[in-house]
């Protein structure tokens, strides 16, 4: 095992989780974690942490900033036990017996978190929620465009910038990279369609995986509904919003990051004033998404077909026929 390793495995005394939602993002994870929230035996911190790729610029580009002439990143090399720490911090609050768990959904696609979770000291359990693959690109779209990292279409984003809406849903060689280091046994496969139509008998499931009783749910857990989509009024105002102040994002994860970003504390918030500006013009509704076209729905199943092959065969679990005609 390297030096480079060497730092991603948790030192003693430190908590960490024992099990994680590794994604994919806009398959239902945000459903089951606040369902598993009401758990009394679980405890799961309110946020994403993505401790575990934190380092990944291709994954996290709002992790990293250029200020001043110099770059600021997130390197557990420079201090792991600060890392550590910070990972810790958000495990705090659980009480003991409690099974601590992380919601993390760039995992999946990560190509580092498989490897790291697999090195640490207890045998950490994966909960994967799988969802039509077109269906979950055509989602995470509207999140992009809504949080401001889309800024073209969804026609363009395709044409463009594939990977950043469909390579999450390249299920096939992510699972493969988890399989490679972590064992099938410890790894739960959550399809979101059967989520979505018996969400008790999938919760049930899942609470055998980690090792809780499912009848401590309270009735109340399985009404939530996180997440619910919220899209801007007006598309193309909001594509010019996310052309023109791409670098307000960046601010977000400033002060939430192991190493700070620094943004300034003064009241006068340029990035808050054009964002409630921007709102006002163009504020979030609830209405659904438009449907997608039919021929980049087509386009796009018979891409993920090929993509796909041999999926229900790495898994041992039927898919692909539950997904695609």
């Amino acid at each position: 095992m390297t030096q480079l390793t060497n730092v991603w495995i948790a030192p003693e005394k430190i908590k960490i989780p024992d099990f994680i939602i590794c994604g994919a993002m806009k398959s239902g994870t945000t459903t089951l974690h606040h369902v598993l929230d009401q758990h009394p035996d679980i405890y799961i911190p309110e946020k994403e942490i993505h401790f575990f790729d934190i380092d990944n610029l291709l994954e996290h580009p709002d992790f990293f900033l250029f200020k001043q002439g110099q770059w600021i990143s997130q390197d557990i090399h420079e201090d792991p036990e600060k890392f550590w720490r910070w990972y810790a911090r958000h495990f705090a609050a659980a009480q003991a017996g409690q099974m601590i768990g992380e919601d993390s959904t760039v995992y999946l696609s990560s190509k580092r978190a498989a490897q790291r979770i697999a090195l640490q000291p207890k045998d950490i359990k994966v909960v994967v929620m799988l969802r039509h693959p077109t269906s979950r690109a055509y989602s995470q779209y509207w999140h992009m465009l809504r949080t401001g990292r889309a800024v073209y279409d969804f026609e363009q984003m395709i044409q463009y910038d594939p990977y950043s809406v469909l390579g999450r849903s390249m299920y096939y060689e992510q699972l493969e990279d988890f399989l490679r280091y972590i064992p099938r046994a410890r790894i739960k496969i959550v399809l979101f369609e059967e989520f979505i139509a018996n969400k008790a008998q999938t919760v049930r499931s899942v609470c055998e995986h980690v090792g809780v009783d499912f009848e401590a749910l309270p009735t109340a857990a399985f009404k939530s509904h996180e997440n619910s989509a919220r899209i801007p009024k007006y598309l193309k105002i909001q594509i010019l919003r996310n052309k023109w102040f791409r670098q307000l994002n960046t601010i977000n994860y400033g002060d939430f990051l192991p190493t700070h970003h620094g943004q300034s504390k003064s009241k006068f918030n340029i990035p808050k004033i054009v964002n409630k500006a921007h709102r006002l013009i163009n504020p979030l509704t609830d209405s659904r998404p438009p449907k997608m076209r039919a021929s980049t729905k087509q386009f796009l199943d018979d891409f993920f077909k090929k993509e796909l092959a041999g999926l229900d065969e790495l898994l041992g679990q039927e898919l692909l026929s539950l997904w695609f005609d």
